[in-house]
């Protein structure tokens, strides 16, 4: 791997220790936006009439406006570090594009991204953010490598996925020595990177003598939840927890990896360039409906994420755009703030519990892990406003198509 990664990130990536230290140089970079806020949801609380009380842990005030720049700037730094001059990457609604281009733009090194083509078209205003960093950005899958190619010939009008776009970047980066490879979600140094926010989130609680009775976050490749949950799920495993935290993972219908894939090895990527990783997934042949929340259409999950759910640790939730979407515009008319697509996800699930709650009469405290602002996705909100949205809802034979394909490729799977 040391040909794709930076050598100190494969370190973290194996690391026995239980923590690892912030370097100086990247806890100044966070002092751009650090600590972010945890904010109590009161008008929600009162809109819904529930005796739950609701926080919301606001990543989006971070200068790309979610939370990955809580490892995109350890990645850079890293890479900088080690005489790296360029990272490639993928990316599918922006964020993590947009992360690594401003770190980039911060340690000096050239950014080319590969964005999937469906949110390439959706969210223009992501690809300015990225080119004003400094980046290069590119619609997945592109003619410019092997991969997208053979992907392109086989459906010309191919909408793109998150799999597809890391085998791009994978193979881009292969063509030169100092040049490697950036993710920004599933391995365990990412997730880890992004504790930096479950970690503010437990001081937060203790300085208003509260402790959440549920944490709940969006999944796409996992490092949202990791970093907000992580932290929690680690007090509560060591029996130092003050409560017997329940722990919610909330994907997307159209890609429901833990909620309807099968716990399997599998690439993390479409071109199989990647080793096989022990995760849930739909197969990494699948490529998801075209819908907004484009962070959520991975067809994998964390592995370490995979785990926790298959142990019962952490349950699983979908639900589809239309209803995701439904439950952000409460929040947006009861607290004004307008949430990204993915995290909306996280939103629809938090309104269900404390509605639950409402109907239960208890008074639990709810977490929800708010990933990022929406202010780049109107698109998705023009399209629910004007009834054009659809739910894709997931057919069992697609999932029997590439999982069964899958299992054939590799039968100890």
């Amino acid at each position: 791997l040391l040909p794709i990664f930076p050598k100190e990130l494969l370190m973290q990536e194996v690391s026995e220790k239980r923590t690892i230290d912030i370097p100086e140089e990247v806890r100044e970079a966070y002092r751009l936006y650090r600590p972010t806020p945890l904010v109590r949801a009161r008008r929600l609380e009162k809109a819904l009439k529930t005796p739950a009380k609701i926080y919301y842990k606001y990543e989006g005030v971070s200068p790309t406006g979610s939370h990955k720049p809580n490892t995109a700037i350890p990645q850079a730094y890293y890479g900088m570090r080690e005489g790296i001059t360029k990272f490639t990457t993928e990316t599918g609604a922006g964020q993590w594009g947009s992360a690594l281009s401003f770190a980039g733009m911060l340690y000096g090194l050239d950014i080319e991204v590969y964005m999937v083509r469906v949110s390439y078209e959706q969210k223009p205003y992501r690809k300015v953010m990225m080119r004003l960093f400094g980046a290069n950005v590119y619609p997945s899958p592109t003619t410019q490598t092997e991969v997208g190619r053979r992907i392109l010939a086989e459906d010309p009008d191919c909408t793109g996925s998150l799999g597809i776009a890391i085998s791009e970047a994978v193979e881009q980066c292969l063509k030169d020595e100092q040049t490697k490879y950036s993710l920004g979600s599933v391995l365990n140094s990412v997730l880890m990177h992004q504790t930096v926010s479950g970690q503010e989130s437990m001081e937060q609680f203790a300085k208003v003598d509260e402790y959440p009775d549920t944490v709940i976050g969006c999944v796409g490749g996992g490092s949202n939840f990791a970093g907000g949950a992580y932290p929690f799920l680690s007090e509560k495993l060591r029996g130092r927890a003050e409560k017997d935290t329940e722990f919610i993972a909330v994907e997307s219908t159209a890609c429901p990896s833990l909620s309807r894939g099968e716990f399997l090895y599998d690439h993390g990527d479409t071109g199989r360039i990647t080793p096989l990783l022990k995760m849930f997934t739909l197969g990494h042949e699948f490529i998801p409906d075209p819908i907004h929340a484009g962070g959520l259409r991975y067809h994998g999950m964390a592995p370490a994420i995979s785990l926790l759910v298959r142990d019962g640790l952490v349950k699983a939730k979908a639900y589809n755009q239309l209803e995701a979407l439904s439950g952000a515009a409460e929040f947006i008319r009861a607290e004004g703030l307008i949430p990204a697509p993915e995290t909306a996800h996280a939103v629809k699930a938090t309104i269900d519990e404390a509605l639950r709650c409402r109907e239960t009469s208890e008074e639990k405290t709810i977490l929800t892990l708010f990933s990022g602002h929406g202010f780049f996705d109107m698109a998705a909100y023009e399209a629910d406003l004007g009834g054009g949205l659809q739910p894709f809802e997931l057919p069992d034979e697609r999932i029997r198509e590439t999982i069964g394909s899958l299992k054939r490729m590799y039968p100890f799977a």
